[in-house]
């Protein structure tokens, strides 16, 4: 008698529906941890500016003029930010008072995502591609948890 040697095609549709159900798992997972080590780049550039803003304040008594080049405070470059793109929007620029912002790369994998630091170091979540906001600390997981 000859005996067969191969799969079968039930064999070959199970094996092919375990892979597809683990594939849907675990890429939504390994998606938002990636997006989760690159915020990392936004929350660590805005505590940086902070500081910057801060020393900036101490020279000159007012945080008008910083976030430019050639000053203590600039913002960082296209070069050092891979993710997110920093401003500091002109009408939170006073004398008294600064907001930096870190926003998401258009088209990126960070798209949707912004954050936010003030004077009182005040860290908020303005937006976030899972839905998330915080007006109190930076989100860093999907969740909402900071």
């Amino acid at each position: 008698m000859r005996s067969n040697k191969g799969f079968t095609l039930i064999e070959l549709m199970i094996t092919v529906a375990i892979i597809g159900i683990l594939a849907a798992i675990a890429l939504p997972s390994y998606t938002a941890y990636v997006q989760r080590g690159k915020i990392t780049e936004a929350v660590a550039g805005l505590a940086g500016m902070k500081v910057k803003m801060e020393q900036y304040f101490q020279d000159n008594r007012t945080y008008v003029g910083a976030c430019a080049a050639g000053t203590v405070a600039p913002l960082p470059s296209a070069g050092d930010a891979k993710y997110f793109t920093f401003s500091c929007p002109a009408a939170n620029l006073t004398a008294s008072t600064f907001v930096v912002q870190a926003t998401g790369t258009a088209g990126g994998s960070m798209a949707g995502f912004t954050y936010t630091v003030n004077e009182s170091n005040v860290r908020a979540t303005t937006a976030t591609a899972w839905g998330a906001t915080s007006a109190s600390c930076w989100v860093l997981k999907a969740d909402g948890s900071c």
